[in-house]
């Protein structure tokens, strides 16, 4: 389990992890987190020969392993130099992994693709099975970043709170623009008088929000604006296109596609910027 204030990384050797780990180092430091850099090696499931080739210096899958996870710390000390990393090495599939360790901590961060690439596809995502099942928020770092841009946070008639107290926390630590947006979805055939109610609850919802980012971030510049869309995750994604971070929450427990919420699964599949779930759980 990580320590409180902390920040877990998982890093398979991919230049996609190797991008979050870089990410997460440099958040961490800003924030005043601690790293754990965690490797989970999948090997054991596969084979039981893990040992060293007879003769052959620094060869076999255990001492691969231990490569990798050397390599992904010495991106996040690189990265920010001077910052408190932890390294574990664990076996087996990598998302249970990481939402055990992770728990109590204050954040996950994983590459776009997990695994390499070939085994993420077969799992059908790490970041999609962390965003149901995790006990943090977890955030999914890609290639598409836009340093100088908002943070775009996605809200719903409820307000998201955790998403919304997420995104204000980033954009205060980055003093960085913070967009807040609701999505009012257009049904097919819909009547006037529907659409005349249904955008003031809308319009209720965003100012509900706005009101409380303010709040939460007083020393940031907070705008915000109500979406119309037949498809929520479109209008999420168009908001977001230049955002150094879109924070969206989820629902659900478990991790088949239903119970993390169809916002969350779309824009986790086709954001081109890094994304944060804002997850809670017990």
């Amino acid at each position: 389990m990580a320590e409180p204030g902390s920040i877990v990384a998982g890093y398979d050797g991919s230049a996609e992890a190797a991008d979050a780990v870089r990410w997460a180092a440099g958040h961490a430091q800003l924030r005043g987190f601690a790293l754990h850099v965690v490797h989970c090696s999948i090997w054991p499931l596969l084979t039981r020969n893990l040992g060293p080739v007879p003769g052959v210096a620094d060869s076999g899958l255990e001492r691969s392993a231990e490569a990798i996870l050397k390599d992904g710390v010495n991106h996040a000390r690189a990265a920010a130099p001077g910052l408190h990393v932890e390294a574990t090495l664990l076996h087996g599939l990598p998302a249970s992994h990481l939402a055990m360790i992770a728990s109590g901590g204050e954040m996950i961060v994983v590459g776009s693709r997990g695994l390499g690439g070939f085994l993420g596809l077969l799992v059908g995502s790490v970041s999609l099975e962390l965003a149901a099942t995790a006990h943090c928020p977890v955030a999914v770092i890609r290639q598409d970043l836009h340093p100088d841009g908002p943070v775009v946070v996605a809200v719903d008639a409820s307000g998201s709170p955790p998403a919304l107290e997420d995104a204000c926390a980033m954009a205060m630590a980055w003093q960085a623009g913070l967009k807040v947006v609701h999505v009012h979805q257009l049904p097919p055939g819909h009547g006037q008088r529907n659409t005349i109610e249904a955008e003031a609850a809308a319009g209720n919802a965003l100012q509900a929000a706005l009101h409380r980012a303010r709040t939460l971030a007083p020393y940031v510049p907070v705008e915000g604006s109500v979406l119309l869309d037949t498809s929520v995750p479109h209008a999420i994604l168009k908001a977001a296109a230049d955002a150094r971070m879109l924070v969206v929450g989820t629902t659900g427990r478990g991790f088949v596609r239903e119970t993390i919420g169809s916002t969350a699964h779309a824009v986790l599949h086709h954001a081109r910027g890094p994304v944060l779930i804002s997850r809670r759980g017990s």
